[in-house]
């Protein structure tokens, strides 16, 4: 019951990132950026019969990785009961979707307009991985960005990235 799944160590990574990478988090509307009120991390959520949606953890920034995970449950159980709150479906400000347990290694993924960013994650594996002068098989996945150029550049997009590695490294350091 008080499992920890790699998708909530994903997303607690994310909201962290976007939230010192505020020009991901909000929405191209009439031309111009506007900031999101809040970090609203969008999950993509499938259901029966192909359909898709991408439902809010609402300000996701704030949470531990506990809580990330106890809203993710939730927020689960919830879309797939179809009793979601008009806040969780409006307001996402960036979104994640992860195909890796369906065995995908990479994920290039479309923006969700307004939006002006989603992250992809792919499947987790071993890998061989060199540091500190030795070479052994470490878990590591793919993570593409997806953003709209009109917002943010590839360089603020490489800082996001490197955000989400850092505190996938570090997720107990705030």
């Amino acid at each position: 019951a008080e499992r920890l799944v790699p998708a909530a160590l994903v997303l607690h990574a994310v909201a962290r990132a976007v939230a010192a990478t505020p020009a991901l988090n909000g929405f191209f509307v009439d031309g111009a950026f506007r900031p999101g009120g809040g970090v609203h991390v969008g999950v993509a959520i499938s259901l029966r019969g192909g359909v898709l949606m991408a439902p809010a953890i609402l300000d996701a920034d704030e949470l531990s990785v506990e809580e990330t995970m106890q809203r993710l449950k939730d927020l689960v159980v919830r879309t797939r009961a179809g009793r979601l709150r008009s806040r969780e479906v409006s307001e996402p400000t960036i979104t994640v979707t992860n195909l890796g347990d369906q065995g995908v290694e990479a994920v290039f993924g479309v923006i969700h307009a307004p939006q002006v960013a989603l992250v992809g994650v792919g499947k987790v594996l071993e890998r061989p991985w060199a540091a500190d002068g030795m070479v052994g098989a470490r878990p590591v996945t793919t993570m593409t960005l997806s953003a709209d150029h009109r917002v943010a550049d590839g360089f603020t997009g490489a800082r996001f990235l490197a955000l989400i590695d850092d505190h996938l490294q570090h997720p107990e350091e705030k």
